[in-house]
């Protein structure tokens, strides 16, 4: 059997549930599990796999029971909701890292300083892929973990939050798969052919550097076709490192239709975090930095939500030491991707899951007003001061510092010594840290009006 399919695990519920693995040339193979029985025999290669009929969830443990020639018993089942997490650090952010957090924000009461103490929910279930792990068959089935202890200790904390908000809003059982690798770039993590099939690099001349594929084939690949929900990911300080911009964007739209196309799921959801404040214009690297190259990344970023199914959160808020490019607040990350998912992949009706984001401007006088989406319950300043992080620009193209303020849920920008303004900007710069949100507590998304970068979807 393969590694991912052992004791302890969590099937997806409401989906067809490939089973899989191998075994000798035209054996005939059963499956059994939870009043299914399915059988099939393996091929000339040896390798065998039958589908169990969509579940509903089911808390109660089960046994799976594999037999043709030999029997295989997966004892501790469960069938719920399954989601993969995947990145680059700040993914793989251990929970025992959060422990050490000194300096806990508001959010005292889901710290991880008590976490995981209080851990021990059998309903929550984690599985941690290595570059090494899902390489050869498992005899010991032994890679799924209730989320507690030890495992718990070297597991996704950004993960880990999320299926634990999920576990508690949906009152079904969790699995939460982490694969990611510290310091990671995007192209390892889907195969060349993936980016072969973006017609941009091409059209523009960009060749795929940084190892395309190598941990796709060792951490991705191997995964499918266990059934999940959709995927998380964390990554992009790498990126930004190499002062990427719209590159990054169509990087993203081969990751996710090839993740799309090995689970055969046009529409599997995909939800993202937008990289936190950081002094990269204090770093030296292959290129020169300024304080707008992170900015500009996140603007790459904020493009990918054109593709379908796909959510950004944003962290602006979620830094407290900028010289630090892991931030340790991660169960607010896991929260906020587990909004978009309650509302856009459940459908929880009423559910608030981004702060505002730009949508349009008009040029009133002396100022400029301007209108967003995601506005929820209303625009506000988070701490009741003055809006910060906005700046203005007339046709001299230089921005200063703009008074903000809001008006019927629409923002009025402006500067006295900018009588003609053109443009507009907001926490365009690695170091904001804005108080724009809405009422339901979500910042702000970063964004200019002048010069945006332009990203078309490529026609699948």
């Amino acid at each position: 059997m393969p590694k991912i399919l052992g004791n302890g695990m969590v099937l997806q519920r409401n989906q067809p549930v490939p089973v899989w693995g191998t075994a000798t040339a035209g054996e005939k193979i059963t499956v059994k599990f939870n009043g299914q029985t399915k059988t099939t025999v393996t091929k000339t290669d040896g390798k065998w796999l039958v589908t169990l009929n969509p579940m509903p969830a089911l808390a109660k443990p089960e046994t799976l029971t594999i037999w043709g020639k030999d029997t295989i018993k997966l004892n501790n089942i469960l069938v719920g909701e399954v989601w993969l997490c995947s990145g680059q650090s700040n993914m793989q952010y251990e929970m025992r890292k959060n422990s050490k957090v000194k300096k806990p924000d508001s959010s005292t009461v889901n710290s991880p300083i008590d976490e995981l103490q209080r851990a021990h929910n059998p309903q929550i279930r984690i599985f941690l892929v290595t570059q090494k792990n899902l390489q050869k068959p498992d005899s010991t089935h032994s890679g799924w973990s209730v989320a507690e202890d030890s495992a718990l200790r070297a597991f996704s904390a950004a993960g880990y939050f999320f299926a634990k908000n999920l576990h508690h809003d949906l009152g079904v059982p969790v699995g939460i798969i982490s694969s990611a690798v510290s310091g990671s770039h995007i192209e390892p993590w889907a195969p060349q052919e993936a980016y072969d099939a973006i017609p941009y690099f091409k059209a523009h001349n960009v060749k795929i550097e940084n190892d395309p594929g190598k941990f796709y084939v060792k951490m991705i690949e191997p995964l499918a076709p266990f059934a999940i929900k959709g995927c998380l990911w964390y990554q992009g300080e790498t990126s930004c490192y190499l002062a990427e911009t719209i590159t990054y964007t169509y990087k993203m739209e081969a990751l996710i239709n090839n993740w799309r196309k090995l689970w055969n799921n046009k529409e599997m959801p995909f939800y993202y975090v937008q990289i936190a404040p950081f002094y990269y214009s204090k770093s030296k690297g292959q290129v020169p930095y300024t304080e707008f190259t992170e900015p500009e990344l996140r603007e790459a970023q904020t493009l990918v939500l054109k593709i379908p199914h796909t959510g950004m959160i944003v962290t602006t808020d979620l830094n407290d030491d900028l010289k630090n490019i892991h931030p340790p607040f991660k169960w607010e990350v896991g929260r906020r991707l587990e909004l978009q998912a309650l509302a856009n992949t459940y459908g929880k009706k009423h559910i608030v899951f981004s702060g505002p984001m730009y949508k349009s401007m008009k040029i009133s006088g002396n100022k400029i007003i301007l209108n967003f989406s995601y506005v929820g319950d209303g625009l506000v300043s988070h701490d009741g001061k003055p809006l910060t992080d906005f700046t203005i620009a007339g046709r001299d193209g230089k921005f200063v510092p703009a008074e903000a303020l809001i008006k019927n849920n629409t923002i009025e920008v402006s500067a006295p010594s900018v009588t003609t303004p053109i443009a507009t900007r907001f926490a365009w710069s690695e170091s904001a840290q804005p108080n724009f949100y809405n009422k339901n507590g979500l910042p702000a998304v970063p964004f200019r009006t002048d010069n945006p970068l332009k990203f078309t979807l490529t026609a699948n």
